[in-house]
């Protein structure tokens, strides 16, 4: 009976032990989760058909990759941009651009060229931000560096938006703003209608999409 009541006493103090790191995990759960959108293009394919483990066999040969990194803020039922002239001050958090995500500055890599507007990004890294106004968004490409852990002393790379200044912009061009019927809960970035000339990037959130076009360049 001794044993039988310490293997049950085991199996109990085990079981809250592992609520309790459960529970703790729980917590520490990050608020806004990082994210990667990516789009895998110029590539050609080869032996379709072949079996490969991807959707109609075969390989995607040369293709380079872009990748856009960003925090992905939940709503929980807040009001996000709100009207008139406190449009946007919810998420601008005293800055003077929306970093367009959470954390750490949303981050664009790419292995290709591209042309945003009549400006061609080269290939490298960059942080993206959007100067909110209402009816009226503009996307911003930017050379600033982004901190991967917050310095307050570190003025030559940025954490968010805080610190930004435009000296640095590579592009500002408009975004087309797509109303939703569905109000979407966490904020997600995604490539969408890609083709070999091109494609958009979607950014949306609550009841907003904001689309910038994008086109390959050289």
């Amino acid at each position: 009976m001794t044993l039988r009541r310490n293997v049950v006493w085991g199996s109990f103090v085990t079981a809250v032990a592992l609520a309790c790191v459960a529970a703790y995990a729980q917590e520490k759960r990050a608020m806004s989760p990082q994210r990667t959108a990516s789009a895998h293009v110029l590539g050609k394919w080869s032996n379709v058909g072949k079996q490969t483990y991807v959707a109609g066999g075969g390989n995607y040969d040369g293709a380079k990759w872009i990748d856009v990194t960003y925090g992905s803020p939940i709503k929980r039922g807040r009001t996000l941009f709100g009207a008139g002239a406190d449009y946007g001050k919810a998420v601008l958090l005293d800055t003077p651009i929306w970093r367009a995500g959470a954390d750490v500055s949303t981050r664009l890599k790419t292995e290709v060229p591209l042309k945003f507007g009549t400006v061609t990004v080269a290939p490298g890294e960059y942080t993206l931000f959007v100067d909110l106004k209402e009816n009226n968004w503009t996307f911003v490409v930017s050379r600033w560096a982004a901190q991967l852990r917050y310095d307050p002393n570190n003025k030559e790379q940025l954490w968010g938006s805080y610190g930004y200044t435009p000296d640095k912009d590579v592009v500002r061009v408009k975004m087309k703003l797509e109303p939703q019927t569905h109000s979407h809960e966490q904020l997600t970035w995604e490539f969408v209608d890609v083709t070999d000339k091109g494609g958009s990037l979607a950014l949306t959130w609550d009841k907003t999409t904001a689309i910038v076009p994008f086109t390959f360049a050289g």
